[in-house]
């Protein structure tokens, strides 16, 4: 892109356990190719003295969430970083550090979520939810009633990253089972969908669905406990989970079909209310309805199963670089088509 010829120097940082699943050799061609070098970060180090950068690429989520709540070592990183940017406002960076922190919080982007009225006429929801701030499960249970959350609900943490704990789930079937929630931590309604998920992956404006098993149906009973899950159990690709497999009486239900232009709809929203570059949800699709429910949201995901990955990488670094030198913009609010990278063979431009 003519334009970026400048732009030399990405500079990246990811937790170690991340960096190891990173292809490095397919990415530094990538890089290459596009006319860019990679530096990786030290944050252990003053980042002054670590060289210039011209894009900052990171996955700093870990580190925002234990500054966020009150980690002296991740606050003094986080710092650093900010103060670093501050002093170079000319980096481009992916993605922004307060962007990032919107979904930090599931309460938070559930609540964007649910007032989004352009949803209401799409068939596109997210489902009912309440945040716990105390172990009362009276009033636990009242402040469900107050927000319209059903039995049965999912109770997952508030804070989305972090820890290996925010991603360790607990399916609660009534009021006495209320009392294994660990606050502050969010309920929301379970939607029935056949044990099937939509994750769709985003770079920029290109997007990638892929399917996985899920929850199987589940219904409010005042007899059953709590099942507690993590999600990497259940719903990675090559999950066998028991929690997957439908129930007798429920094979028969109709299967249901994912609707593209309901993702787009969501991608547009997401891009509007958050910027994020590099970020990915999942859809389940309601089993009697047919609306489609977005049940989580996340930064920087894998994207083990992204289609050239790399080169869309590359690509969305090198329009953003150029939005940001060129046109003073802001890219989040920038995008005109989609591009489904997954269903078709050539990329096409979705208006």
């Amino acid at each position: 892109m003519s334009g970026v010829e400048s732009c030399k120097t990405i500079g990246i940082w990811m937790s170690e356990k991340k960096s190891q699943k990173v292809n490095w050799k397919e990415l530094i061609n990538a890089c290459t190719n596009h006319g860019y070098s990679i530096v990786k970060v030290d944050l252990e180090r003053p980042l002054e003295d670590q060289g210039h950068i011209d894009v900052l690429l990171h996955k700093l989520t870990d580190i925002i969430a234990a500054a966020d709540q009150g980690d002296s070592k991740a606050s003094a990183v986080i710092s650093r970083v900010e103060q670093y940017l501050s002093n170079h406002p000319d980096i481009t960076v992916i993605d922004p550090l307060d962007n990032v922190r919107i979904l930090l919080n599931r309460y938070c982007y559930y609540s964007i979520l649910q007032n989004e009225p352009t949803f209401q006429n799409q068939g596109i929801f997210t489902p009912t939810f309440a945040e716990f701030t105390t172990n009362d499960t009276e009033m636990n249970a009242a402040i469900m009633r107050q927000r319209g959350v059903v039995f049965p609900v999912i109770c997952k943490p508030t804070i989305a990253h972090g820890s290996k704990s925010a991603h360790e789930m607990v399916v609660i079937f009534n009021e006495k089972g209320l009392s294994v929630c660990r606050p502050p931590c969010v309920v929301q309604s379970f939607v029935n969908h056949n044990a099937v998920l939509h994750k769709v992956f985003l770079i920029g404006n290109r997007y990638h669905i892929c399917k996985r098993p899920s929850l199987k149906n589940f219904y409010a009973s005042e007899d059953l406990e709590p099942i507690f899950y993590s999600t990497g159990e259940v719903c990675k690709a090559d999950s066998q989970s028991t929690l997957s497999i439908l129930d007798p009486q429920d094979k028969a239900d109709i299967r249901m079909t994912l609707n593209e232009e309901k993702i787009k709809s969501v991608i547009r929203v997401l891009r509007r209310e958050i910027g994020l570059l590099l970020a990915g949800f999942d859809v389940v699709i309601d089993n009697e309805t047919g609306d489609h429910a977005v049940i989580d949201i996340n930064v920087y995901p894998s994207y083990d199963n992204f289609p050239n990955f790399f080169d869309h990488l590359l690509d969305c670094i090198d329009e953003t670089v150029y939005r940001n030198r060129f046109s003073n913009g802001d890219s989040s609010h920038r995008m005109n088509g989609l591009v489904n990278v997954c269903s078709l063979q050539e990329c096409v431009e979705f208006e």
